[in-house]
């Protein structure tokens, strides 16, 4: 339970915000641990960010998630950033301290980590390259994650190449970029492979890299989650590829902001699965 003087409160805040998971995530945590406390969405127009911000502390706010198209923005707005917030150029997580500090941190490549860890136990990421396909905002989280956990070489591809030797430059010689008419030669012995794009995605264009060359020893994973089971993780597994749906990512990239809100380590099981679902 928490101390904080009032009911805690805390949000998503994007735009748009109404297809958000995350109210049904800490909704239902909030109830299970028996917290008296509510999360709700908030949806923030580009030009009111900074004054919604500020305000929702002094009404009882503890902290916030934040997603698109506010990610980036946010960090100007903070007292304090994490160095992966920093590392990632985005902040995912608000704390609101007592003092009215501001604390930003990006907890995306925690949870990408963390996903991969419990729902794929064989996966050794220092022994092989990772292929990661795209460069927007989620790709950055996830090659900082797969940095840190020592995979020896990320072979990285995205429609516009710019985006992607961007990233390079930032992240360093253990990234290698693909044009994306070569995306499939990527895929060689990698011992990860990552969509980061929207390929897949109901109401979105199919994923169309050639999946030939995939080792049957790696690990596929997909950050669409809607549909959950998408084509790429489908023909992987039936290559003997094993595949992690992305939708435990955003699970497990709620555990840290809520226990900082809320003072209690939520547990991510088959339970909150479904009540996400709506199973």
């Amino acid at each position: 339970m928490t101390d904080h003087p009032r009911i805690p409160l805390a949000g998503v805040i994007g735009s748009p915000v109404a297809h958000s998971k995350s109210p049904r995530l800490h909704g239902y945590w909030l109830k299970k641990y028996g917290i008296a406390g509510h999360y709700i969405p908030l949806d923030v127009a580009q030009k009111d960010l900074p004054e919604v911000i500020r305000a929702l502390p002094k009404a009882g706010f503890v902290g916030a998630n934040v997603t698109i198209p506010h990610k980036e923005s946010v960090l100007a707005l903070a007292d304090v950033v994490t160095d992966r917030a920093a590392l990632i150029g985005a902040a995912n997580t608000l704390i609101f301290r007592p003092d009215g500090r501001i604390h930003a941190d990006n907890t995306d490549g925690y949870g990408f980590t963390a996903n991969l860890t419990l729902n794929a136990p064989s996966w050794q990421p220092q022994t092989g390259p990772a292929a990661v396909i795209g460069a927007g905002g989620a790709a950055r989280a996830v090659i900082a994650s797969l940095l840190e956990v020592g995979v020896p070489e990320i072979r990285l591809t995205n429609r516009t190449k710019a985006r992607a030797e961007a990233l390079r430059t930032e992240f360093g010689a253990r990234v290698v970029v693909y044009d994306w008419v070569q995306a499939a030669n990527m895929l060689e012995d990698a011992a990860t492979v990552v969509n980061t794009t929207a390929l897949g995605m109901v109401g979105k264009p199919e994923f169309r890299i050639p999946l030939d060359a995939l080792s049957p020893r790696a690990v596929v994973t997909d950050l669409v989650y809607a549909p959950l089971r998408t084509q790429l993780l489908d023909t992987a597994e039936a290559m003997g590829c094993t595949v992690v749906d992305g939708l435990g990512m955003l699970l497990h990239q709620a555990v840290p902001g809520f226990e900082r809100w809320f003072g209690v380590r939520p547990e991510v099981d088959q339970a909150l699965r479904d009540a996400v679902l709506g199973a």
